[in-house]
């Protein structure tokens, strides 16, 4: 058997196959590396396409808005055009009639009750909406004071009615003879706030008088007379001319020495 002994010299060198296996496997790991290190590219995503639908009706043509009103500032926003209100109706049950006022009824005394056409609508002062026109009976009563009453026509728009506790209106009248030693007249004799007038055509007993120039002022219901003395001067004895009583006389002469209590105590009168 022949054994081939090699020596050193003849072996072969596969020094220069180990580095390079390990220099491409170096490689191999580099490009791994880098392959997993780089961003992924960028996808643009496609939207899908939307359902084809039937072009709408064409649209009635609107106005144009108001334009807004300029900034009063600089970099201010302008604000936005305000639509108006249109006015609400009234409901029908609030509806005035076309030819409806108002009447206020005042009084020197306040809280006096307020009575129209015999119906009480409240204390003075008070206003009155919706009063058609026309002719209206107002009366006022107070505690301490004599009723006060007046007729007023109403008419279209505003009606203040002042009712007056503390003034005097006297316009009376009444039909007197006149009896005198010889003969006798025949007239009226009126009352007002300035005093007494007796017409007659009987010049000489004719006469006007203010109340501080009356003296006497007397009725006598049984002897059926009415005495008017002039102070310092003449004195008259009215009877009633029609009737045989005194009934007239005494109405009057009531209604005359109220008017004078009122004035002396500093009531108005009323002219």
């Amino acid at each position: 058997m022949r054994v081939f002994d090699e020596t050193p010299a003849e072996a072969p060198n596969r020094t220069p196959l180990v580095a390079g296996g390990l220099v491409v496997l170096l490689l191999i790991a580099a490009g791994a590396w880098f392959i997993t290190r780089a961003p992924e590219p960028a996808t643009a995503t496609v939207p899908a396409a939307a359902p084809r639908t039937a072009a709408p009706a064409p649209k009635k043509a609107e106005p144009a808005p108001e334009k807004a009103p300029e900034p009063t500032e600089p970099g201010s926003r302008a604000a936005a055009p305000r639509k108006t209100a249109e006015p609400v109706p009234a409901p029908a049950a609030e509806v005035a009639r076309p030819d409806a006022t108002t009447l206020t009824v005042v009084s020197d005394v306040p809280g006096a009750s307020v009575f129209v056409d015999r119906e009480f609508v409240g204390t003075a002062p008070v206003t009155l909406k919706g009063v058609a026109p026309g002719s209206k009976r107002i009366n006022l009563s107070v505690e301490g004071f004599e009723g006060v009453q007046r007729s007023v026509d109403v008419v279209a728009g505003d009606n203040t009615v002042t009712m007056r506790f503390k003034e005097v209106r006297l316009n009376t009248t009444v039909g007197v003879a006149h009896k005198h030693g010889m003969g006798g007249c025949e007239g009226t004799l009126r009352a007002t706030v300035d005093g007494l007038v007796y017409d007659t055509t009987n010049k000489g007993d004719a006469f006007t008088l203010k109340y501080d120039q009356v003296e006497s002022f007397e009725v006598n219901y049984l002897e059926k007379n009415l005495k008017v003395k002039q102070r310092g001067g003449k004195t008259w004895n009215f009877t009633d001319r029609a009737a045989q009583n005194a009934d007239k006389l005494f109405v009057f002469h009531r209604e005359v020495t109220t008017a004078r209590e009122k004035l002396a105590q500093g009531y108005t009168a009323a002219r």
